[in-house]
């Protein structure tokens, strides 16, 4: 039987790990887009996207605003999308969530679920129209698949998150 770490009073986490285990999950999840995956259509999730979504959902105060420019910018340079895409949708999330937050004090998983996937679905359709791509049916498979990837990547973080705050 695994019995729980032992609980360490009076000592702060790593401020290292602190700042840097939300970084970088998000910039490995957008580095995903390198693996020698095929496919005739876009079945593959935004990673980056979905872990930045996923953050953003447990931790209300984590990201500040101009991060969504920084890693939209590596999000850019990994996903093929036309530079500049994430950078200018992630800073306007960031924004966005920052509105509603003023407005809304407390939400539940089920609220983050659905404001993550209208989220999912305006990214995916706005990177699509950018790029000047023809057929958004095509992207489908890719926002459904977004969309029922969020709760497992939040509960993945979630893990994270209890190792970077011990």
């Amino acid at each position: 039987m695994a019995y729980p770490p032992p609980v360490r009073i009076g000592r702060n986490p790593s401020a290292f790990r602190r700042n840097a285990v939300p970084i970088a999950t998000t910039m490995l999840a957008s580095m995903v887009t390198l693996l020698p995956i095929i496919a005739t259509t876009p079945l593959m999730p935004p990673w980056g996207l979905i872990v930045f979504l996923a953050w953003r959902a447990l931790h209300r105060h984590l990201w500040p605003v101009w991060i969504g420019f920084v890693l939209g910018a590596w999000d850019d340079a990994f996903s093929g999308a036309v530079m500049g895409t994430s950078m200018l949708l992630w800073t306007l999330i960031l924004i966005g969530y920052d509105i509603i937050d003023r407005r809304m004090i407390w939400r539940e998983f089920l609220q983050e679920w659905g404001l993550a996937s209208a989220i999912i679905l305006l990214v995916t359709v706005s990177g699509m129209a950018i790029a000047g791509y023809g057929n958004p049916l095509l992207m489908v498979p890719q926002i459904i698949l977004s969309i029922l990837a969020f709760p497992l990547v939040t509960r993945l973080c979630s893990r994270l998150d209890e190792w970077r705050l011990r």
